[in-house]
């Protein structure tokens, strides 16, 4: 098959736009998860996003972790973007629907869909999911790794369920079409979950933990279930890929392997956790991960497998080639070309529909 991505949907189900090579740049701080006035979109970042060939992309805003007022620093995270997308209208448009990822393609903007790694903002006040959907919000995880008022996160050690609240907030994203994302989730709090949504849901980065034992990637229950309600799993280009923390290219392609085969090919994508312009100085980047990995530590947020001696993102799978790296992988493989395009796009993009609409 061709390599050319131009005309096809290519959705990273979370990813990052930033020039991490920028000194201000949050994405030069070892995984740290991303703020939109912590990121440089500049010249770079968006010439490579367009290179890339990539129609949308799941971005991190609002309240993930640290010392912020969760509801205050969303809305303000919600300005930010809004502005990104304004001073930026003829590269990015902000995707409400699936419709959108379609028109984006056509029209070769980057499509910037909002999304949340945790529901913290909503607070005890459920009725809030109300108003992130009116500001465009498309995707909403309820946890990251730690616990929340809605769950537990991968990392809590209780692994409780969803709580009432939980089973509430849940309940006003199907009411709003907002994606329920379980990422970051603890087993529990995912199971419960899935079965709880009148709505398909979705695991938007992960992997798979039949190949790799650690928290942050799924069991194949876990996943079987959120695609057989009619779901959508990404993998993500992490290094809890592979158990020692170095993952490859190759890891990438196994954990996709393993979750088609549990999922189907009609449920599985991917969702990077990372940026498409490369980090340029890695050894200067290497220099900074120790640091960065103990403020995660610190501030109770890291996973296991997060350590100072590994990158967290695959170093041969990153820059403006890394779909089309992915795609000659797939195919090397043996997965036909409308195989490939389902994982690099066409899944979320129907899975979208389902939830948001067309």
């Amino acid at each position: 098959m061709s390599h050319d991505l131009t005309g096809g949907i290519v959705v990273n189900a979370l990813g990052v736009l930033d020039n991490p090579n920028a000194v201000a740049s949050a994405s030069a701080s070892a995984g740290l998860v991303q703020t939109g006035d912590q990121l440089t979109i500049d010249a770079r970042t968006l010439a490579d996003a367009h290179a890339s060939g990539v129609t949308a992309i799941n971005v991190t805003l609002g309240y993930t972790m640290g010392d912020f007022p969760p509801y205050e620093h969303t809305l303000r995270e919600l300005d930010t973007w809004d502005a990104i997308i304004r001073t930026h209208h003829d590269d990015l448009t902000h995707i409400r629907t699936a419709r959108d990822i379609a028109e984006a393609a056509r029209q070769s903007k980057i499509g910037i869909i909002y999304g949340f790694q945790n529901a913290a903002a909503v607070e005890d006040r459920p009725e809030r999911v109300a108003t992130f959907a009116e500001r465009g919000v498309g995707v909403i995880q309820l946890t990251y790794n730690q616990a929340n008022q809605v769950g537990d996160g991968c990392m809590a050690p209780g692994n409780r369920g969803l709580t009432p609240l939980g089973h509430e907030v849940v309940e006003r994203l199907n009411q709003h079409r907002v994606m329920v994302d379980l990422s970051h989730s603890g087993e529990r709090t995912c199971l419960e979950a899935a079965r709880a949504s009148r709505q398909p849901v979705s695991i938007n980065h992960t992997g798979c933990r039949a190949l790799v034992d650690l928290p942050r990637n799924k069991t194949d229950e876990e996943l079987r279930l959120v695609a057989s309600q009619g779901g959508f799993v990404g993998i993500y280009f992490m290094p809890f890929l592979d158990a020692s923390g170095h993952a490859r290219a190759e890891d990438v392609v196994e954990h996709i392997a393993h979750a088609v085969n549990v999922c189907g090919e009609d449920h599985v994508g991917i969702g990077t956790d990372g940026t498409i312009t490369a980090i340029d100085d890695l050894d200067a980047y290497r220099d900074r991960l120790a640091e960065q990995v103990a403020r995660r530590r610190a501030a109770g947020a890291s996973a296991a497998g997060e350590r100072s001696d590994t990158f967290p993102f695959v170093v041969d799978l990153r820059g403006v080639d890394q779909f089309r790296e992915l795609a000659r992988l797939l195919e090397r493989r043996g997965y036909s070309t409308a195989r490939i395009e389902k994982i690099l796009g066409r899944n979320f993009y129907t899975y979208a529909k389902a939830v948001w609409g067309s």
